[in-house]
């Protein structure tokens, strides 16, 4: 009521969640500093899934940084921005299952014990994240890239987990780069679904622009 008071409702400007913003901030706070962390660990490790990982928490404290900045602006606006995001989630996807051919190809074997120290925790900070967002998951596209990224981020963590299980038993690389690929997969799929709620509101949203147009003529 008080936005629509102070004018927001006529601007076309949805009114902010103060609780999901603080959410959000919460979110990029604990994603970039374990971008740092997976960044190191899996550059020492050797670990292919552990990389991948690290580049998700960069994408998603980015992504949580937009979704703050977007969060004022009409719907329109935050449906062209959850657009670039999916397509950020699909090169993600492509970057992750291109890493996972090249190291199959080079025969790495990364180190057990230092993935499954940094998965415990990259698992804890995205389980936190996860559980703070859970409530907002069936909002808009913007919101739902939000959700669908930390959902697959605390999916990747599990599967890191037991890749370091499977590299530490069999001492080969191949568990760490088939989780890698499934990450990969998992950041395609994401992105697909973004892109098509996010077209689906941008034409949804554009009867009423014309209708607008025409009043004003």
């Amino acid at each position: 009521m008080a936005d629509c008071c102070s004018g927001g409702c006529s601007s076309g400007k949805p009114p902010v969640d103060p609780r999901y913003r603080r959410v959000l901030w919460i979110a990029l706070v604990v994603n970039f500093a374990m971008f740092g962390v997976e960044l190191f660990g899996g550059w020492a490790a050797g670990s292919v899934s552990l990389l991948a990982d690290a580049v998700d928490f960069f994408g998603d404290a980015a992504n949580y940084g937009i979704s703050l900045f977007v969060l004022g602006l009409a719907p329109v606006w935050r449906s062209r921005t959850a657009l670039v995001k999916g397509a950020t989630m699909g090169a993600y996807g492509a970057f992750v299952i291109g890493s996972a051919l090249w190291h199959l190809a080079s025969g790495t074997v990364p180190k057990a014990e230092t993935m499954g120290v940094i998965g415990v925790l990259a698992l804890a900070a995205n389980g936190l994240v996860a559980a703070l967002l859970f409530a907002f998951r069936n909002g808009d596209a913007n919101m739902r890239s939000v959700w669908l990224c930390t959902r697959n981020d605390t999916i990747g963590n599990l599967a890191v987990l037991l890749a370091a299980l499977g590299v530490w038993q069999a001492g080969s690389g191949l568990p760490d780069l088939f989780v890698a690929a499934v990450m990969g997969f998992l950041g395609l799929s994401a992105a697909r679904s973004v892109i098509v709620q996010a077209r689906a509101e941008m034409k949804a949203s554009a009867p009423s622009s014309t209708l607008t147009v025409e009043l004003k003529r």
